[in-house]
Parts: structure tokens; C-alpha cells; sequence
């Protein structure tokens, strides 16, 4: 195997976040350890993989919604950007701008030049950055 790297989501519940990852974004479930709010899981996202822990504040990781803010945006790229993003908001996420094309003008070789992009926060204070490269 060569090398990957996975995001581990802190979260306040872990049954709960399982279930708003499935009806928001629908992941599937690759593996769990532990039931209730105690769980660790690998879930994936049209095969692109992450797991979430309940926060353990014994080895440093508190979840967003303990701390009151997050340090990482999660950037989900899919087909279809607002219907996905409209089904984290029935999921229960909060919406943080709404989808809208943005126009890039980077300095040196940046692939991207437009986006369609919108945000979202799930119930766990992790920010969704949901879109789609245009050009």
C-alpha cells in the first residue's frame, strides 16, 4: 500500500454523526468500533474515505462544537453541487453561503479558474465547502 491520509472528524456523537453523514453526503460505512455516542468509524464518500471519533479530550482532539469553532474545511466536489448542499440543509447542517460561482485570478499555475461552490456546517461544527470545478 502506498501512502494515504484520512481526515478523523472529532464529533459529540458518534452514532449521531454516522447518521447525518449517511442522509447528508450518503456515505456508506466501512467500518465501525463501539456503538452509542463511543464510536470510531471509516466511512466513505463516493469512495473517497474518512473516519470521525467522539472527541477524546485525554489525547488532545475536542470536537468543534466543544471548542466553539473548527480549524479545517472539508472541500467536497461532486456533480451536483446544489442539490447536495441541499440535502445536508434537510439533514439538519446550517448553511454558510450559498451555492454561487466564484472567478478565480491566482498568480502562478492554479488549475482552477471558475468554481461552483456553496457552504455548509454540519450539527458537529465541521464546515462542508460543497462544489465543483467549472474551468
Amino acid at each position: 500500500m502506498g501512502v494515504e491520509v484520512f481526515p478523523m472528524l472529532a464529533v459529540s456523537h458518534g452514532e449521531a454523526a454516522i447518521d447525518f453523514y449517511k442522509s447528508a453526503f450518503d456515505a456508506k460505512v466501512l467500518w465501525q468500533l463501539g456503538d452509542g455516542a463511543d464510536i470510531v468509524a471509516g466511512l466513505s464518500i463516493g469512495g473517497a474515505k474518512f473516519f470521525l471519533a467522539h472527541e477524546a479530550p485525554n489525547y488532545g482532539t475536542r470536537g468543534p462544537s466543544s471548542v466553539g469553532f473548527t480549524t479545517v474545511r472539508i472541500e467536497l466536489l461532486v456533480d451536483d453541487p446544489v442539490s447536495v448542499q441541499r440535502r445536508a440543509l434537510d439533514a439538519g447542517a446550517i448553511e454558510r453561503s450559498p451555492t454561487t460561482e466564484d472567478q478565480y485570478e491566482m498568480a502562478g499555475p492554479c488549475p482552477i479558474k471558475r468554481m461552483l461552490q456553496g457552504a455548509v456546517v454540519d450539527p458537529f461544527g465541521h464546515m462542508w465547502l460543497i462544489g465543483k470545478i467549472i474551468e
